[in-house]
């Protein structure tokens, strides 16, 4: 009997998840989707081509900075992310949602819980090598298109 709760705890854990999302998450990211998002955001953490957090999510794209916003879709309240989507819409900035903010928190290399991110295109000059430039506008590249998919085939 001790094994079947067992086997089902990660089963709740993954409803939690769903549940939990905020009903405006959309484009969400399935599995792989956001597998390789977090991992593109990872990378650029490790590189330092990473904003975090609203406000300089919102300070870099008024900025005119371009990138790929990530943002979780169970935030609450809601109305911390809401002006976020506009914002991207406004600037030509793909986003896109993944389930959780921790996974993303951590994917970006932050204890506390991230709300968004943006990966910028473009690292800070003389940051990078090459071969680690290249690398990291690869898996950008691939990301921004998938994510570009999924939004064409909402609308």
């Amino acid at each position: 009997m001790g094994s079947d709760s067992e086997a089902e705890k990660p089963h709740q854990k993954e409803k939690k998840k769903i549940v939990a999302l905020a009903p405006i998450a959309k484009p969400l990211a399935g599995k792989k989707l956001c597998k390789r998002t977090l991992k593109l955001v990872r990378k650029a953490a490790e590189y330092k081509c990473l904003k975090r957090g609203v406000k300089e999510v919102v300070k870099s794209i008024r900025r005119g900075h371009k990138g790929l916003c990530v943002i979780a879709g169970n935030i609450s309240p809601i109305d911390v992310i809401t002006h976020v989507p506009i914002l991207c819409e406004e600037s030509d900035i793909c986003y896109i949602y993944v389930p959780s903010k921790e996974e993303l928190a951590n994917a970006g290399s932050t204890k506390r819980p991230t709300c968004c991110v943006l990966v910028q295109t473009k690292p800070n000059k003389g940051e990078l090598g090459s071969n680690e430039q290249e690398k990291l506008k690869a898996d950008y590249d691939q990301v921004v298109a998938e994510v570009s998919e999924l939004t064409s085939s909402l609308i």
